[in-house]
C-alpha cells in the first residue's frame, strides 16, 4: 500500500475557521482573481492547490457553497464533472502525467480542509513522485512555481477555447 504522508497539512486542518469565508467563495467574489485561480464556468471553479500534494494540484469547485454533492443539482453536477474532464486534459497537455489522483473528501472525518464547499482534488503522479526526500527528510520537492504553473496553464485554457 503506498502512503502519501503530508505531515505539514495538520496545522492547516486543524486551524479554526469558523467565521471565516472560504477560499472558493472568497475567491469567487474578487475583482482580480489571483494567480491560484484559473478557470470558471456556469457552475464550477479552479484553482491551483497553494499547498499541494504535487506539481499541479487542482481543485475543482462547486460555485454553490455546499458540503456535498447531494446538494446539487443535475446541471450543477454536470457541469462539475465536465470541469474536472477539461482540467484532466489541460493537466495531460501541460504536465504530461503518467496518472492523477481525483477525489472527494465530504466531512472533516474524511480528511476535509475546507469541509463546507464541495471540491475535487485533481493530483497529478509521475512514476516515482514518492521518492526518499519526504521519507527521510521529511520534505517534498515541487519542481515549479505556483505562479509559472498559473501561467502555462491558463494559456492552454485560452487556446483550448
Amino acid at each position: 500500500m503506498e502512503i502519501i504522508w503530508a505531515p505539514w497539512r495538520i496545522k492547516y486542518v486543524q486551524k479554526k475557521t469558523k467565521g471565516k469565508e472560504c477560499i472558493f467563495c472568497k475567491s469567487l467574489k474578487r475583482k482580480n482573481k489571483g494567480a491560484l485561480f484559473l478557470f470558471e464556468s456556469k457552475f464550477s471553479l479552479v484553482i491551483l492547490n497553494a499547498f499541494p500534494y504535487n506539481n499541479g494540484h487542482l481543485l475543482v469547485a462547486s460555485k454553490k457553497h455546499t458540503p456535498s454533492l447531494e446538494n446539487l443539482k443535475k446541471e450543477e453536477l454536470i457541469d462539475l464533472m465536465e470541469t474536472v474532464k477539461k482540467m484532466l486534459s489541460i493537466l495531460r497537455k501541460v504536465l504530461k502525467p503518467d496518472g492523477f489522483n481525483v477525489g472527494i473528501n465530504i466531512g472533516k472525518e474524511a480528511g476535509a480542509g475546507i469541509e463546507g464547499h464541495l471540491h475535487i482534488h485533481i493530483v497529478p503522479r509521475w512514476r516515482a513522485d514518492t521518492n526518499f526526500m519526504p521519507i527521510c527528510f521529511n520534505t517534498k520537492v515541487i519542481p515549479q512555481s505556483l505562479a509559472e504553473l498559473s501561467q502555462k496553464l491558463k494559456k492552454c485554457l485560452r487556446e483550448k477555447k
